[in-house]
């Protein structure tokens, strides 16, 4: 007998009117939504990313807004007792209802629930949210606050004046960052609705799972708020199975546990390891019904002592899988932009690019439902961070209260997830320490101070997800190790940006030996195409400010300029200068996981940052803004390919300066050819390797099968640097026991600069097949980096190719945004660029 349906929900989103009473200001918002998507919707602002509008729009987040809308209630809907669910609201804000106060809110990662039972009429009544100015409560807390507690620099980039982000609970990168804009967003996000209630409401649905050898038992943990004591019904349903139960309810939260086993378990794999299927479990609460999709797999960290120091990987239904990924920020920092369909297509293609995790950075924020939905569907794991980054935080009474509060909420919303892989503390809190004259000169003060936050997080995830993992802080040494995260590569996770801030020569991540690698990364400039979003003609040049105000980390643009004097001939104009910034930026991060991943198994993770961004800005992401393919997206895609071959250059004798640092630059004695397997199956390859002049003569340096066990890493070729010839370098194709190609892969022992390249001519036919465009490109000389590029937005199968004489690559374009293309469709707007055409 079907449960009678008592409870329903109202819902509050739409249009509100949006007014600033001091500015003269009143237009229309649609919630949930932000207020400068409203404001450029009513042609009040200028675009925000175009040129340095971000100054001339400064003023929205420092004024207080108000958000206005009428609703009818029908009888019905106010029949029993009455919660708002106001979610995300960002995040000084006043709530009335019929012109009554109901709450107060600060903090944009909660969901309020507020009970206005007896507060809303039958026929019209009225909501309206009532916005503070955030960065003034924020100094004002900042000022209050018994000792100082510096904000991150990351703020003051281009003259930015900063705000005291770690006061006020919403995105740390609203305020900007070294690759953010500063809006400072204000609105409502999430959930808006009226819910009606006979006796109780629902709080949290969790799902626990044990494994047996074929079944799965999961527990279900299913809190539910009670208006009053009294009995109601409850149920849930899964793989064809119904659990129906009348439970006494005493007024307040209630915790009810059921159990329901499935039989002979499809089982949920990250991608590139298997499938992701995924059970609908259904919660009915006497017409209150939500639903979550379920992936059956068995998660654990594995952090043991071993040789070298600590392990540190993840395992997952029995077999230690290398994490490949990137790390995630907000997909955009106007909040309304980040759409499904946006971030559906980032995530689609993280997977294209063989990632099977994403850690989700902690100065963004909790993504809604379907983030994680779309995580789960696509086998990608998320390394979670809670929402501190970079700089202290209070930890009085109430502060720490809101936080409770906060991440309370978040875990039990999130846990049933079989994406979620592991909560981590915040990003580089602890190390900040060591970033400021306040805290350097009382360290004790403030490691108590945030050890009372961190211990908060640790216990709350072991009361209300003790499955999983907590990780104290990224980078961390483990438990209770407030020591440095960032210069110890024998334990825990590390942050390794020697390369980019210290300029170091790409060389140098081969110095370093993680066991797991949560951020490193190099900068490039966004692609032309975005370029010429945001700049006019006469700003296109890299010390302009436009250019300028479009890179928020300090000396970045001279930094990437730096760097290309090192390996490259410097480029003969802006744009050229732009695919060079491209091609460097790939090759610096290809250096290192290349590298890592060969050391399998005491390196079991490699997160680069980060894969996106947040407005069209110079970053370290592999995908502009938009989700267009950088170039390192498409090498990402090759040296995160499961069975890979990769060149680690041997140094015998390390020549030192002065100072007993290694001397770069220097050749090596010999190129070890290190075959990866990270499947769990063992593979046969067999393995060719040639040395190629740049000029297109090539010959054979070595031929032979291999076996690669499953999840392994060994060395199959030894090639002695002295047989290369000047003009030399090597080029290696490896196949599987069918003799289909697995991948390609090359070495160059000097920078590109040291090669006399050669003019290319490369030619370009198109075809259609089985639905898809399919571009043949053949040249006549060696042409590196061979880039094809199209109008239409999608990516390649593969790009910033080598090409060599005598060897067509075919390539499939694959179009974004579920769009259908042919090849008569793309041919009009090839180009085709390669290395030797930059100079």
């Amino acid at each position: 007998m079907p449960i009678a349906a008592h409870n329903s929900a109202l819902a509050l989103g739409g249009e509100f009117t949006l007014a600033a009473p001091a500015r003269d200001i009143s237009t229309t918002i649609m919630l949930p939504g932000d207020v400068h998507h409203a404001l450029l919707a009513a042609d009040l602002i200028p675009d925000p990313y175009f040129g340095e509008n971000e100054k001339v729009v400064m003023w929205v987040n420092e004024t207080a807004w108000t958000l206005e809308r009428r609703f009818a209630a029908s009888a019905s809907d106010i029949d029993g007792y009455l919660t708002l669910t106001l979610a995300e609201v960002d995040c000084i804000a006043t709530i009335f209802l019929n012109g009554e106060e109901v709450a107060r809110t600060d903090n944009s990662f909660v969901r309020n629930d507020i009970d206005v039972t007896g507060k809303v009429h039958e026929g019209e009544n009225t909501l309206r949210i009532e916005f503070g100015i955030a960065p003034d409560v924020a100094k004002a807390r900042a000022d209050a606050h018994p000792f100082p507690i510096p904000f991150t620099k990351n703020y003051q980039t281009n003259g930015l004046k900063g705000i005291h982000m770690n006061f006020i609970r919403k995105a740390a990168c609203h305020a900007g960052w070294d690759w953010g804009i500063c809006l400072m967003p204000i609105g409502v996000y999430g959930t808006m609705s009226l819910r009606k209630s006979r006796l109780a409401r629902q709080e949290s649905v969790q799902v626990d799972q044990a494994h047996g050898q074929n079944s799965v038992e999961l527990l279900i943990k299913t809190r539910l708020f009670a208006f009053a004591h009294g009995e109601v019904e409850l149920e849930h349903s899964i793989d064809g199975q119904v659990i129906t139960d009348k439970l006494v309810v005493a007024k307040g939260e209630n915790v009810f546990t059921h159990n329901i086993t499935i039989q002979n378990p499809r089982i949920w794999w990250p991608a590139g390891q298997g499938e992701q299927p995924l059970y609908e479990l259904v919660t009915n609460l006497e017409g209150e019904v939500t639903t979550r999709k379920i992936g059956l797999r068995a998660l654990q960290w594995v952090v043991e002592k071993d040789e070298i120091d600590h392990s540190f990987k993840c395992r997952i239904n029995g077999r230690d899988i290398t994490m490949m990924g990137a790390n995630w920020i907000p997909a955009d920092a106007i909040p309304s932009r980040a759409t499904p369909a946006v971030v559906r297509d980032l995530l689609e293609s993280a997977k294209a690019a063989n990632m099977n995790m994403l850690r989700i950075w902690g100065g963004g924020q909790y993504e809604p439902d379907w983030f994680y939905d779309l995580c789960d569907e696509l086998g990608i794991l998320i390394w979670h961070d809670f929402m501190f980054a970079c700089m202290s935080y209070p930890s009085d009474r109430t502060f720490l209260k809101s936080v409770e509060t906060e991440v309370t909420q978040q875990v039990r919303r999130l846990s049933h997830h079989a994406s979620i892989a592991l909560w981590c503390g915040d990003n580089e809190v602890i190390g900040s320490l060591n970033w400021y004259p306040e805290t350097k000169a009382d360290m004790g003060r403030y490691i108590a101070n945030y050890d009372r936050l961190n211990s908060l997080l640790h216990r709350i995830v072991e009361d209300e997800d003790p499955a999983r993992r907590f990780w104290p802080s990224s980078p961390s040494l483990g438990y209770m190790d407030f020591s440095d995260g960032w210069h110890s590569d024998t334990r825990g996770d590390l942050h390794y940006w020697d390369v980019w801030h210290s300029a170091k020569s790409f060389e140098a991540y081969r110095t370093v030996n993680p066991r797991f690698a949560s951020e490193f990364g190099f900068q490039s400039f966004t692609s032309m195409n975005v370029v010429e979003t945001f700049a006019e003609q006469k700003d296109r040049n890299p010390s302009s400010p436009v250019m300028e105000n479009h890179q928020r980390n300090a000396g970045g643009n001279a930094r990437i300029l730096e760097t290309m004097t090192r390996y490259f001939r410097f480029p003969r104009d802006f744009e050229n200068m732009v695919f060079l910034s491209q091609i460097q930026q790939g090759l610096a991060i290809k250096t290192a996981i290349e590298y890592w991943r060969s050391t399998k198994p005491r390196c079991m993770g490699t997160l680069y940052w980060q894969i996106n961004d947040i407005w069209p800005v110079a970053s370290w992401s592999s995908l502009d803004y938009g989700g267009q393919w950088k170039l390192m997206h498409y090498m990402a895609r090759r040296f995160f390919n499961l069975v890979n071959v990769v060149a680690v250059p041997q140094i015998t004798t390390v020549q030192t300066n002065s100072r007993g640092t290694p001397v770069e630059g220097q050749l090596p004695d010999q190129i070890a050819l290190r075959a990866i397997n990270d499947t769990g199956r063992p593979v046969s390859i067999a393995l060719e390797v040639l040395a190629v002049k740049v000029t297109g003569e090539s010959r054979v340096v070595f031929s032979g099968n291999s076996a690669v066990g499953p999840d392994a890493a060994i060395t199959i070729a030894d090639i002695p640097f002295a047989g290369l010839a000047e003009d030399e370098f090597l080029y290696f194709v490896w196949k599987d026991a069918r003799g289909e190609v697995l991948g390609e892969n090359d070495y160059f022992p000097k920078p590109y600069k040291a090669y006399e390249l050669v003019g290319a001519n490369i030619s370009a036919s198109w075809s259609d097949r089985d639905g898809k465009a399919v571009l043949t490109l053949e040249t006549d000389k060696p042409a590196f980096f061979a880039t094809a590029s199209v109008d239409v937005p999608g990516y390649f199968s593969d790009n910033a190719l080598t090409l060599l004489p005598g060897r067509p690559v075919e390539l499939l374009f694959h179009p974004r945004h579920g769009a259908t293309v042919t090849a008569s469709d793309l041919s009009g707007s090839l180009r085709l660029s390669h290395l030797a055409e930059t100079f």
